[in-house]
This record gives C-alpha cells, sequence and structure tokens, in this order.
C-alpha cells in the first residue's frame, strides 16, 4: 500500500472504487482526515492527455457543489501516474451494502432517503452538473440520518472507461436511462429515471429491469413497463406507484422534469404513511445474519421460494431469441420507427438489418410471442381463417338477396 499522495498521509484502505482505490488518508496541513479516491492514468499516451484533461475539468465543476446531500470534494491533485480526489471522509454505509444487509426497508425511510438524493440532484442540476451515473452504491447514509451522494463529476470518467466490444458506452445498464441506451444526449431528466429505477427496487427487492446480459436489459429499458410495486410489496401506497411510473417513463418530456418536484412528492406521500419512528440502521448485522436481496422476494404473503415463484414475480420473461444486440436490431426492425431503428443501429455500431434478414426472422419473432398473442396472429394469416372465412360469408349472404331481388 502507498504511504504517501500528495501532501497526504495514507492511513489505510477504504475499499475498491470504479477505476482505482479508496483511502483514509489525513491531511497534515488542517489535521483534517479524509477520503481520497485515485483515478488510474496508465493509458496509452494518445488517450492520457484528454482523460487527465476531462478529469480535472469535471472534478472542479463537482467541487463547486455545496449542499448537505452532496459529498463535499476538497482537493484534486496527481501523484505519478495516478490522479486523485480528496474529499469528505464520511462515517457511514453505502446504501447497497444496507440494501443487501437488510432486505426490503421500512416504506416512509425509503421514501426519506431517496428524497434527500432528489434534492441533492436538483441543487447539482441547477448548476449545470448532472451525475449520469444514479445508483446505490454511489450513496452513502451517515449515522446523524443524512445521506450523501458520491461520484459526483467523475461518473463520466467511470462511463467512459466501461466499454462494450462494439464500443458503446456504459454506465451502469440496470440504472440507465433510455437516452442513455440510445446513445443520445442526456440532461437532469436521466439522473431522475435512474433515481426511479433505484427507488422501485427499494421499495420491492427487485430491479424493474433485468436479465442475463446487458442487452436484456437493454431491451427491457427501451419496451418494458414494470409491475406497479405494490403489486410485490403490498405496504406500498397507491401515490408511490403513480412517483415511480413519472419518473420511469421512456419518453424524458413526460418523465417529472426537475428533481425537486420528484422530491416534494416524495415527502408528500412519505407524511401520508404512519411513521417508524427510526432511522434506517447501518451498522453491520453479524456473520450469518445478512438478508441478501434475491432477483425475486416473497414479501406478498403467497409463500413459496422455488423457481416458478421467481418467474411468477419477474416482470417481464424475456426470451433468449431476444439476448443478443443482432437480434434485437432485428426486433427493433420489426417493431420500431425507422428513426428508433437508425438510433439503435449508432448505438450498437451496427448496419440495419437487410429485408431478407428481417423476413428470415419474423417467424423467429412470432414463436417468442405469448400463446394468445401468437393464436391471433396465426388466424389473421390463415388463407381462410378468422376474418377472412368471415367476409366470404358475408359476400355470399349478400349475394344471395340481390338474387332473391332480381328474380322473385
Amino acid at each position: 500500500m502507498i504511504s504517501q499522495l500528495g501532501r497526504y498521509e495514507v492511513l489505510g484502505e477504504l475499499g475498491q472504487g470504479a477505476m482505482g482505490v479508496v483511502y483514509k488518508a489525513k491531511d497534515p496541513l488542517i489535521d483534517r482526515v479524509v477520503a481520497i479516491k485515485t483515478i488510474n492514468l496508465g493509458l496509452a499516451m494518445d488517450e492520457k492527455e484528454e482523460y487527465e484533461g476531462r478529469f480535472y475539468q469535471e472534478a472542479k465543476a463537482a467541487g463547486r457543489l455545496n449542499h448537505p446531500n452532496i459529498v463535499t470534494i476538497y482537493d484534486v491533485g496527481k501523484s505519478g501516474n495516478v490522479a486523485y480526489i480528496a474529499m469528505e471522509f464520511l462515517e457511514g454505509r453505502e446504501l447497497r451494502d444496507i440494501m443487501n444487509d437488510r432486505g426490503v426497508l421500512p416504506v416512509d425511510q425509503v421514501l426519506d432517503v431517496v428524497a434527500q438524493v432528489a434534492l441533492g440532484l436538483a441543487y447539482a442540476h441547477e448548476h449545470g452538473i448532472v451525475h449520469r451515473d444514479v445508483k446505490p452504491s454511489n450513496i452513502m447514509l451517515v449515522r446523524d440520518g443524512h445521506v450523501k451522494i458520491t461520484d459526483f463529476g467523475i461518473a463520466r470518467m467511470a462511463s467512459s472507461a466501461v466499454r462494450t466490444q462494439t464500443g458503446m458506452v456504459l454506465g451502469s445498464p440496470k440504472y440507465m436511462s433510455p437516452e442513455q441506451v440510445m446513445g443520445k444526449e442526456i440532461d437532469q431528466r436521466s439522473d431522475i429515471f435512474s433515481l426511479g429505477v433505484m427507488l422501485y427496487e427499494m421499495l420491492t427487492g427487485q430491479a424493474p429491469f433485468d436479465g442475463e446480459n446487458v442487452n436484456a436489459i437493454m431491451y427491457q429499458t427501451l419496451n418494458v413497463v414494470p409491475v406497479p410495486p405494490n403489486s410485490l410489496n403490498p405496504a406500498v401506497p397507491e401515490m408511490a406507484n403513480f412517483i415511480v411510473a413519472k419518473a420511469l417513463t421512456k419518453g424524458a418530456e413526460d418523465r417529472y422534469q426537475n428533481a425537486k418536484d420528484l422530491a416534494v412528492d416524495l415527502r408528500t406521500c412519505r407524511d401520508t404513511l404512519p411513521r417508524t419512528g427510526q432511522q434506517i440502521d447501518i451498522s453491520k448485522l453479524p456473520v450469518g445474519g445478512e438478508k441478501k436481496l434475491p432477483d425475486a422476494i416473497d414479501i406478498t404473503g403467497r409463500g413459496g421460494t422455488g423457481e416458478e415463484e421467481a418467474k411468477s414475480a419477474s416482470v417481464v420473461g424475456l426470451s433468449p431469441l431476444f439476448d443478443s444486440a443482432a437480434a434485437t436490431m432485428r426486433l427493433a426492425a420489426l417493431t420500431a420507427t425507422s428513426e428508433d431503428v437508425d438510433e439503435l443501429s449508432k448505438t450498437f455500431n451496427m448496419a440495419r438489418p437487410s429485408a431478407e434478414v428481417i423476413r428470415q426472422a419474423a417467424p423467429t419473432v412470432k414463436e417468442a410471442l405469448p400463446d394468445a398473442r401468437q393464436s391471433r396472429t396465426e388466424a389473421s394469416t390463415q388463407p381462410f381463417g378468422g376474418n377472412h372465412m368471415l367476409a366470404i360469408i358475408m359476400l355470399v349472404a349478400l349475394l344471395g338477396i340481390a338474387l332473391f331481388f332480381v328474380f322473385r
């Protein structure tokens, strides 16, 4: 372990961040304990200058933020091939760890936490900064009950360092907004969508958009409307269903337009509930007492823990036929507008599928449809089935009536 970063004396290692190690350190000039997040700059020379320049620009912008719900940045510097940010040292735990330990939290506490995050985001948005990577592991809960948003300013750096083989920039796929998935320009409403995903997960114990790989998650984010939270957790009030639905609307123009309005609605909803009178316990559970969040949880009283129960609680069963970029492109060509297909083509860095490829894929897509929908499709395409047969019967009847009047 290194012992010095700039003027800071490293006291110990706190953990691994997205791009480097996070240390506990001491600033000898003012005798203050700080947390230092390091970023490895060991890149190719042609990438290093741009990467480093953007890092300092983002860190400088984040350093101007001064809000109770945003971690304070004190300093930024460089030591060898390591750039670092010195920030407020927090006595607390990541929200992700708390969710993993304690499962689904009381609804009033969930609403309070997310409202605080929304207020911090609103302040940042007012100062022209979009976080771009809102998720539970970037939220800290401290002992006085305050929520702190971390990784402001370096979220873009983290997502730039994580790319798929096609070169598409990724943040954290489960929390990405539709416009992030499509590679479009984003604004504060993208953060609001990500916060809505986090809210849904905290209320229900499962993510609204999930899958075995990135493409499956992307498909759901663009196309699937998750079931209302209170269908998975009866303790969730109807008002919270509407808040979640508005935050998770696919079109940014139909979403909450600013995070402050979301915070107001969350607190109004919280005030309608009986208060538990306690803050979230941020202490670690004893060994063996962890309550990890599974993919689907039974909090409805129906019982059952097997695979069938997990399937029934899932948002949607995504066919394995759509688990690749090529398959998703074929599906888009069959169901989406030309503009959306063009956007998806840019995102995947793939050519649009040809008419022949689409024609060959069509029967495969039909096979993936639910039984009821498939039966309707088959009925409408049979030569003498369904509507075609009805039309023929009507024509024969009309012809018979006409002949009756002619030869009467």
